[in-house]
């Protein structure tokens, strides 16, 4: 292996650990405050949000918000049936066979 490589390695893990460590004992003394606390649990919802939103909305890369993009259309329905009855092996199976049926149907 490089050197450079190796550097790089070991200079992510110093600052992954340096940010990581840093938090953990600022808060170990002065304790998290209870506004912090209820913003990081949105944190979970916001990045989940993140990363499903762009792939129903650009599945090509452009926005496509019609009846022709499957992605959305199984999406909106998977969120529906999840919202309803809060049944993640019923999301699932909805959305999966959603996809599965318009792309034998398309």
């Amino acid at each position: 292996m490089r050197n450079e490589i190796l550097v790089i390695i070991i200079g992510m893990a110093l600052v992954t650990f340096v940010t990581r460590f840093s938090c953990v004992a600022l808060l170990r003394q002065t304790g998290m405050p209870a506004w912090l606390e209820r913003w990081l649990t949105h944190i979970p919802t916001a990045i989940l949000t993140a990363l499903i939103i762009p792939a129903l909305v650009l599945p090509r890369g452009q926005i496509d918000l019609s009846l022709d993009n499957h992605y959305l259309i199984a999406g909106l329905l998977a969120t529906l049936v999840a919202y309803r009855s809060r049944n993640i092996i019923a999301t699932l199976m909805l959305g999966m066979g959603t996809i599965l049926s318009l792309r034998l149907l398309g």
